[in-house]
């Protein structure tokens, strides 16, 4: 059954970094905003890296709104072959272009983080043409916050994180 993903991109004032995932985990209870999914490792990453409790939307929207990050993923629909959130199950895919085009556009981006490898070749893959635009970009990918990508250990992907993440002002 195709699945439309079900929260609007975080924009605030000022953005200069985007981060891109791939798109929403299946449906769960208090799964209300990115990354929220249970077994997720992102937000626990970022209360590491930055010394914050991060256990609400409102908190972790005040970090990106402190950090100058927009968040979005880079599907914006699509099926799932198998009943899991693997991004390797993700098909018939419809991609976020219009979005992730008008925050390019309308933001100064300075660097563009990818939530794995996954997201950063299909990145390339898309919308490869829309970053001849914007050759000043800086793309780098984080490790994923994936407890299922345990090639790093957690410990090792919060140093990863807090040495390509921006510091907080």
């Amino acid at each position: 059954m195709l699945e439309t993903h079900p929260f609007p991109a975080f924009v605030p004032p000022l953005t200069k970094y985007l981060i891109l995932g791939s798109f929403v985990g299946k449906p769960a209870p208090g799964y209300d905003w990115f990354y929220n999914s249970p077994r997720n490792q992102f937000w626990s990453i970022l209360e590491a890296v930055y010394h914050l409790k991060l256990n609400s939307k409102k908190s972790q929207q005040q970090l990106f709104t402190r950090l100058s990050f927009a968040v979005t993923d880079i599907i914006y629909c699509c099926d799932r072959s198998a009943g899991n959130n693997l991004d390797t199950n993700l098909i018939d895919i419809v991609y976020n272009t219009r979005v992730i085009r008008n925050i390019l556009s309308q933001n100064n981006i300075h660097k563009i983080y990818f939530t794995s490898r996954f997201v950063a070749d299909k990145f390339h893959a898309h919308f490869g043409r829309l970053l001849t635009r914007f050759p000043h970009i800086r793309l780098i990918t984080l490790p994923s916050p994936s407890p299922r990508y345990a090639q790093i250990a957690k410990e090792e992907k919060i140093l990863l994180y807090s040495r390509l993440l921006p510091r907080l002002q």
